[in-house]
């Protein structure tokens, strides 16, 4: 009975001493491959770390090799999801709280009739064409000035000055010779005659110097048109010559509005346009008139030409040097439609005009830089000659701020033609 007993526990004291090394072999092995597996997951997560690019959701032309803040706005940078998708190199990549923060905003490119309203600042002038000059006919020396003083109102076949001319005075005394041996030589009489026509003596005039026999000694000149004198030129006692200019005068019943057209605003202004305009003198009042000349020759100082227009003056309202301020509402000649876009959308150089264009089908709002060629400006857009197409997305509100990104990336910009700086990875001191 006793030997049963031992193999009974001799085999209980193995197979116990079997199961507590499977267990311990267990642990051991266990505890191994956890060690194992997490050194390879902080290896796999340590790798990742440093390949990481952060940004700021604000600015995200900020990038980083590793967290901190924002070098623009002091916001903690966030790891940079990365895509599948290409994006050209060129182009710069927004999010959309960064646009909304720079209030951007797009359209698209179109076609539509385009006219604009041509604003015009000039003067009230005589009509030079009716501009006239009362000369004398016959030298000699004022003997009486009936017009004293410029501004005053003249009319044809008015009395104007006496003359004392020794010339007509011998003129008339050949006349008079001539009639009395009128029936023999009648060819003298009419020579005679014809000399005092040349001195603007009229027919009544020489018709009663024939029949009362007696030779004048003063002459008298008559005005040759009616108007406003505007340049008096001589005194009663001045001695003249034969074409002297006595006075000028202007018929102000038509006169010249002439306003100074900037050359960018000629392609708009032509022949035959009509052009409203006021003046301060007369509040409340608009007058109209027709374009009749564009002068062909620029002004090198102001960069303007003369742009005259005619207007008839009822009641003399308008007086020379009256300043006026016109307006022409032009439509631009063309065979069709134009490409316009507003002029937010457009950062000039001075050299350059450019636009940014957002690339269709991009995961985040993307956009790139692109020079165009810019034709008539009118009041709030442009006419786009070359560079666009219709249907294509620009940015026309906050300009600016997509193109100031664009610079601190190092991608082309207003002020970088060329890809040639770098992105901006520090800025100390603008912390915040």
């Amino acid at each position: 009975m006793k030997t049963p007993t031992f193999i009974s526990n001799k085999y209980f004291k193995n197979g116990l001493m079997i199961f507590a090394g499977l267990f311990l072999g267990w642990l051991f092995f266990h505890s191994s491959g956890t060690d194992v597996k997490s050194d390879k997951t902080a290896v796999h997560e340590h790798s990742e770390d440093e390949n990481t690019t952060w940004t700021c959701s604000m600015h995200p032309q900020i990038r980083m090799d590793k967290p901190g803040d924002c070098p623009i706005c002091g916001m903690d940078l966030i790891p940079l999801k990365k895509t599948n998708a290409e994006i050209d190199s060129a182009a710069i990549e927004m999010s959309e709280s960064a646009m909304k923060l720079a209030e951007v905003q797009t359209s698209k490119v179109s076609y539509g009739g385009v006219s604009k309203d041509v604003s015009l600042y000039g003067k009230i002038q005589p009509n030079e064409k009716l501009l006239q000059s009362q000369t004398a006919h016959v030298p000699g020396r004022i003997e009486k000035l009936y017009i004293n003083v410029t501004g005053e109102t003249v009319k044809s076949g008015q009395l104007i000055a006496s003359i004392y001319s020794p010339e007509l005075i011998t003129a008339q005394k050949e006349l008079l010779e001539a009639v009395s041996m009128g029936d023999k030589y009648p060819a003298i009489l009419e020579s005679a005659r014809e000399k005092l026509r040349n001195w603007k003596l009229s027919e009544a005039q020489i018709q009663t110097l024939e029949s009362s026999g007696k030779v004048n000694n003063t002459f008298k000149i008559y005005a040759n048109t009616s108007g406003i004198v505007s340049n008096l030129k001589v005194n009663e006692g001045d001695y003249i010559n034969k074409g002297v200019v006595l006075f000028d005068v202007v018929n102000l019943s038509n006169v010249w509005a002439v306003f100074d057209a900037y050359e960018s605003d000629l392609p708009w202004v032509s022949l035959g346009q009509k052009v409203d305009f006021t003046t301060q003198a007369i509040p409340g009042k608009t007058f109209s008139g027709k374009v009749s000349f564009i002068d062909p020759v620029i002004d090198p100082a102001t960069r303007t030409a003369k742009v005259r227009v005619e207007i008839a003056n009822q009641g003399m309202q308008l007086k020379p040097e009256f300043f006026v301020n016109g307006t022409i509402q032009s439509g631009k000649k063309s065979s069709g439609n134009q490409l316009i876009i507003p002029q937010s959308a457009v950062l000039w150089t001075g050299v350059r005009s450019i636009v940014y264009v957002r690339i269709p089908d991009a995961t985040h709002p993307t956009f790139k830089m692109r020079e165009i060629t810019l034709g008539a400006s009118m009041k709030n857009t442009y006419v786009v000659q070359n560079g666009l197409m219709e249907g294509e997305e620009i940015v026309t509100n906050g300009t600016f701020s997509v193109d100031a990104a664009a610079q601190l990336e190092g991608k082309p910009s207003m002020m970088n033609r060329e890809k040639n700086q770098k992105p901006v990875t520090s800025m100390p001191g603008m912390k915040m």
